[in-house]
């Protein structure tokens, strides 16, 4: 079976998976589709496959996959549109910009005769699968961490420094790293910590405390105006006398004892797309597509790497620890 493949949304990560997707020979893309009809043009050339303007010119074209590759305020209206069309998702990150909007998707996806899955693409990122293979075969056990998402700053391109597109710095950027750290410790029990606003013109510095219900705390930073410096993502995970440290999507490293040999991996000549866990994303999605396999990031994965966000922001703005789960929006 040939898949017949949408993309809506032509900027940078719109090109990456249009990319992936036309070297699958499952995947036939059939529109790239864009408010920009400039930008779907050139998209669209580039992978040889229609231009069009819109979702409905999407559905349309009987498509039975389509990427919302939108800004991230614009991510809910597609998506359950597409949903209750019965057409499969796949959406890139954040879910959404608002817990009520995480709310919404989730109950359109339970509803769906499609599937749904979430753009957490480091969750296929060499370094990070090295880590939790480690914690799934039970040679790493951790009990402390350190987590570090930085950017270097809100200015390039210009929609990152602006809250009414990204939903928040936290949407942008340490989304991220709050869900890998519920996919290397599972569900966040509690979260405190403080933030301020510093250089741009909303919280742009984070300092937190994350309590897993596993028994796991984790230091988590994220500050939005650190000049790109190296290495700004990196994970420390402890266990008795172990460590393991990522560095990036670049390397990671794993010290099982005081005396033991370290082991690690060396990512930095493959392929940006295949370190980065894009290529494996999208071969999932096509599995799941297929039958072949569940999502790989489900609709729960995004709701509650929503969740978390929002606790984040009421943690930093009250000074107060925030429990989890939060309430459901009404």
């Amino acid at each position: 079976m040939t898949v017949r493949v949408g993309v809506l949304g032509a900027g940078f990560i719109g090109r990456i998976h249009a990319l992936n997707l036309r070297r699958d020979d499952r995947v036939q893309l059939v529109g790239i589709a864009d408010v920009v009809p400039r930008a779907a043009e050139r998209l669209a050339a580039e992978v040889e496959t229609a231009a069009l303007g819109s979702l409905a010119d999407l559905l349309d074209r009987g498509v039975d996959a389509v990427y919302v590759c939108t800004p991230n305020a614009q991510h809910v209206e597609p998506v359950v549109a597409a949903l209750r069309a019965g057409i499969h998702v796949f959406s890139e990150k954040p879910m959404a910009t608002t817990l009520r909007g995480a709310f919404e998707i989730r109950e359109a996806a339970r509803r769906a005769r499609g599937v749904y899955q979430l753009g957490l693409n480091r969750r296929f990122a060499r370094v990070y699968r090295f880590v939790k293979t480690l914690i799934d075969d039970g040679r790493l056990t951790p009990l402390l961490a350190q987590m570090k998402h930085n950017r270097g700053e809100l200015q390039q391109p210009p929609w990152t420094g602006d809250p009414t597109i990204t939903g928040g710095y936290l949407y942008e950027t340490p989304v991220h790293l709050f869900d890998m750290g519920r996919f290397l410790f599972g569900d966040v029990a509690e979260v405190s910590g403080v933030a301020r606003q510093s250089v741009y013109k909303e919280l742009d510095g984070f300092v937190m405390l994350f309590r897993f219900a596993s028994g796991v705390a984790a230091s988590v930073t994220s500050v939005a105006h650190t000049s790109w410096f190296f290495p700004y993502e990196r994970v420390e995970v402890y266990g008795p006398h172990q460590t393991a440290v990522t560095e990036e999507l670049e390397r990671a490293s794993f010290s099982p004892g005081m005396r033991a040999q370290v082991e690690g991996i060396d990512c930095f000549q493959m392929p940006f797309e295949d370190k980065w866990g894009y290529v494996e994303e999208d071969r999932r999605f096509i599995d799941a597509v297929l039958g072949e396999a569940p999502p790989a990031v489900t609709a729960e994965d995004g709701y509650r790497a929503t969740e978390l966000v929002e606790a984040v922001y009421q943690a930093a703005r009250s000074g107060a620890a925030v429990r989890l789960p939060l309430p459901e929006p009404a």
